[in-house]
């Protein structure tokens, strides 16, 4: 999604945003409108673990072997910016997606947040659908135990 101009400051290139805490913020508001909300559909997804050394690498997590593909809830909308210098402005169909504060497993590595994961049909279409009152409902974090650390190499056990 396109950056809030306040965290532009005076960048010449917008590389957007992914995690969308607020969506009551002014900034967010204009996209609440089911035309603008999507699902982005997973399996998996990484956090970033940062290291003592001040690395920082990505840890994967996935719900277990044999349930159904889960989805991040999702807002999208056209944009018209400079996404890389050397291309200049282009017009893109940009999403992002709802974050939440981390259950157990996520916040062991990720304390601030995670997406905001949806796996029911129910969820789904209140998410789609809903009045925006009501599918903010849906910005919550998972149960603690729904998901697992997995290596991105190996599947799911």
């Amino acid at each position: 999604m396109p950056t809030p101009p306040g965290y532009l400051r005076r960048r010449k290139v917008d590389r957007g945003v992914t995690n969308i805490r607020n969506l009551a913020s002014t900034w967010w508001r204009r996209w609440e409108g089911i035309e603008h909300r999507c699902l982005v559909p997973l399996t998996s997804f990484a956090e970033p673990e940062h290291l003592p050394d001040g690395t920082s690498r990505q840890v994967w997590f996935a719900r277990a072997e044999g349930e159904p593909l889960a989805f991040f809830a999702g807002i999208w909308c056209q944009w018209t910016s400079a996404r890389k210098l050397a291309v200049g402005e282009t017009t893109d169909d940009l999403f992002g997606f709802l974050t939440t504060e981390a259950n157990r497993e996520v916040g062991a590595i990720h304390p601030k947040a995670m997406p905001v994961v949806l796996t029911r049909q129910e969820e789904l279409d209140v998410w789609m659908n809903a009045p925006i009152a009501d599918a903010v409902q849906v910005q919550r974090p998972l149960p603690d135990g729904t998901l697992k650390r997995i290596m991105p190499w190996h599947p799911v056990e």
